[in-house]
C-alpha cells in the first residue's frame, strides 16, 4: 500500500488512515540511520565550537569566562533536527549522545566522558516541549521553548562542575546561557529544519508527510 493509500482509505469516504511509522514509538532503521548521520555531523560542528569558545574567551579578555554562555545554545542543534524529522521518541536525546561521543572519542574533545552526561540533559530539555506536543507541533515558539529548556537543564550540572552557585555574576550567566540556548540552539534549529526540509531530501520521513 502506497503512501497516499495509507492516508486516504477511499477517495470519497473521508476516513483517514495514518501511516504506521508516523507513531512516535515506532522506529525504522532509516530512522536510526539519519540519527547516526546527524550524530556524526553535529559531533564535527560541537568540536568546532569548542574551538571557537577557546578563541572567543581570549578575545573577550577579563570577561572570556563567559564565552561558554555565549555559545551554548550551538550545543544544543542536533537534537531538536532530529526531532522534527524523525518525530521519535527520544530521538534527540540519542542525537546528542551520539554528537557528544563523536566530539570525545573520535576527535578528543578536553571535557572527556563528562560530556555524555551533559548530552544527556540536553535532548531531554531540548526534547521536553516537543515530547509535551505529542511529537506533533513544530511551531516558531516551540523551538525557542525547546532551546531554553535545554540550556537551562544544563546550566544547573554545569553549575556543580565549576562552583558557580553564589558568584556576584550568577545572573549574568543564567541570563547568557539561556538566552543562547533560545537563539542558537531554538530559532537557529527552527530555520535549519525549514531549510532542510525546503530541498526534499527528508521528504521520506516523518517531516515529509506532516502537513
Amino acid at each position: 500500500m502506497s503512501q497516499t493509500q495509507q492516508r486516504y482509505l477511499s477517495a470519497g469516504s473521508g476516513v483517514v488512515v495514518k501511516n504506521p511509522y508516523d507513531s512516535p514509538w515506532r522506529w525504522q532503521l532509516k530512522d536510526l540511520v539519519m540519527l547516526v548521520v546527524l550524530g556524526v555531523v553535529f559531533g564535527f560542528i560541537y568540536w568546532a565550537l569548542v574551538q571557537a569558545w577557546n578563541g572567543l574567551a581570549v578575545l573577550m579578555g577579563p570577561a572570556g569566562d563567559l564565552a561558554q554562555h555565549v555559545l551554548q545554545g550551538g550545543w544544543l542543534l542536533v537534537a531538536p533536527l532530529a526531532v522534527a524529522i524523525t518525530r521519535k521518541a527520544g530521538s534527540g536525546v540519542l542525537a546528542e549522545i551520539l554528537a557528544a561521543t563523536v566530539e570525545f572519542v573520535f576527535l578528543g574533545s578536553p571535557v572527556g566522558p563528562v560530556l555524555l552526561v551533559s548530552a544527556l540533559l540536553q535532548g531531554l530539555g531540548s526534547e521536553l516541549p516537543f515530547a509535551l506536543g505529542r511529537y506533533r507541533r513544530f511551531g516558531i515558539s516551540r523551538y525557542a521553548v525547546s532551546g531554553f529548556c535545554g540550556a537551562f537543564f544544563v546550566f544547573w550540572f554545569s553549575t556543580l562542575r565549576f562552583g558557580w552557585w553564589g558568584q556576584e555574576i550568577f545572573g549574568i550567566r543564567l541570563g547568557i546561557h539561556s538566552l543562547s540556548g533560545i537563539i542558537l540552539g531554538g530559532l537557529l534549529a527552527w530555520v535549519l529544519v525549514r531549510a532542510v526540509k525546503a530541498t526534499g531530501v527528508v521528504d521520506n520521513y516523518a517531516i515529509g508527510r506532516a502537513r
